[in-house]
């Protein structure tokens, strides 16, 4: 069973839950599949800047035989995007941009085993 967020993140004691303000799932085409919002950020435009990005990841893997795509940040005015690559999907998430930095090393370990359908149960998200 992949770990529940909430018991993760008290065992580490790092306020992810306070950072995450959105969440998307790619298939692994780079095709997106389900979005979540919270209410500090309903809007889901930053999902077409992982798309995008996700399809210049396929391109130059493909063009240069690249190997090994572990994540990718982009980067926004506010907020940050994290995408990982899981072993069926790729996961996103939306953050707040002077959080990133601080907690980018355990938050890319801790979403490459992230269940993202464990959501849909924490009050602060909402299904798009």
């Amino acid at each position: 069973m992949l770990p529940d967020i909430n018991a993760w993140l008290e065992e580490s004691q790092v306020p992810y839950t306070d950072s995450v303000i959105g969440a998307a799932v790619f298939d692994l085409s780079g095709l997106p599949k389900e979005y979540f919002t919270t209410a500090e950020s309903s809007d889901i435009s930053w999902v077409q800047a992982i798309f995008q990005a996700l399809g210049l990841q396929s391109l130059l893997m493909s063009s240069l035989r690249l190997d090994g795509f572990n994540h990718a940040t982009v980067h926004g005015k506010i907020y940050c995007a994290v995408v990982v690559r899981q072993k069926a999907r790729y996961m996103a998430l939306l953050i707040q941009k002077n959080d990133v930095d601080a907690i980018a090393a355990p938050l890319i370990q801790w979403m490459q085993s992230f269940e993202p359908s464990s959501l849909k149960s924490t009050p602060r998200f909402s299904t798009v």
